[in-house]
């Protein structure tokens, strides 16, 4: 197999894309206040004035959370198929790998975080809203293989709005594929951390986002399966202010903690040292 060093990718120097990242300026969604990126970064993409949280591509998440130079990717150059022949679906795709500059919705590799070597999948909000398709399971189905054979612990970043309906049944049944692979792994005695990020919702949340040993949520993440509009009407009575957020989660149990971008490897890596040391 072939194994390309995430450094060594075009695509991993900027997040924005953009070639001078502090000469742009970037509005925050909600105070409204323009910053620069130079700034988002070193504050770990919260707004300084509001503390609202910005989306962060997988590619990015891997960079803040595991040690220089150290991830190596797997399986990059896997991507969709229009299968069923679903009507504009091969120009949503395009569209997706041209915004993205990804081949899918998900990355999915090894490197070290803090020191301990982690099997990696983060999945990016940017294609297609980390929808789950044939591929994107196939992919982490196949790193949790990966790290069944290597032994080695698994994190997961989720972000996504579901299964990828264009692919229809194919795409809910990536559900139970990757829990199978989830269950090998957790049957080998092998670590499993999964950090819900917003969205983490429909069958991605219904299936391998849920099933970790320690669940992790970042803060005022929406953490559900349907949508709250869809809820609604379905149960015909408004729903509380803090429906689906990850504190309301929390506090029902499904959560084991919420921990603020800005310590969240500090707290990922202690995990795993507290499960190397076990």
């Amino acid at each position: 197999m072939k194994l390309k060093n995430l450094f060594l990718n075009p695509h991993n120097s900027l997040e924005y894309g953009e070639k001078k990242p502090k000469d742009r300026l970037v509005a925050c969604k909600k105070c409204g206040k323009e910053i620069p990126v130079s700034k988002i970064r070193k504050n770990s993409f919260v707004c300084p004035y509001c503390g609202e949280y910005f989306i962060v591509r997988a590619r990015r998440r891997i960079l803040m959370l595991t040690d220089k130079r150290s991830f190596m990717e797997l399986d990059r150059n896997a991507t969709s198929k229009n299968v069923l022949s679903f009507p504009g679906y091969d120009d949503k795709l395009s569209t997706a790998i041209k915004k993205s500059r990804e081949n899918e919705g998900v990355i999915c590799g090894y490197g070290t975080i803090g020191g301990v070597e982690c099997a990696i999948f983060s999945m990016d909000p940017i294609f297609m809203m980390g929808s789950m398709g044939a591929v994107v399971g196939e992919k982490i189905t196949r790193l949790f293989e990966f790290a069944t054979i290597k032994k080695l612990p698994v994190l997961g970043i989720c972000v996504s709005g579901g299964a990828r309906m264009q692919e229809g049944m194919i795409s809910l049944m990536q559900m139970s594929k990757v829990s199978c692979a989830v269950k090998r792994h957790s049957n080998a005695g092998l670590l499993y951390m999964a950090l819900l990020t917003n969205p983490t919702t429909g069958g991605v949340e219904a299936s391998f986002a849920m099933q970790a040993d320690i669940t992790i949520a970042e803060p005022f993440a929406r953490v559900g399966f349907a949508g709250p509009r869809v809820v609604e009407k379905t149960i015909n009575r408004p729903l509380p202010p803090d429906f689906q957020s990850s504190q309301r989660v929390l506090e029902c149990g499904f959560l084991d903690m919420i921990v603020e971008r800005a310590k969240l490897k500090d707290v990922i890596e202690d995990i795993l040292k507290l499960h190397l040391k076990g």
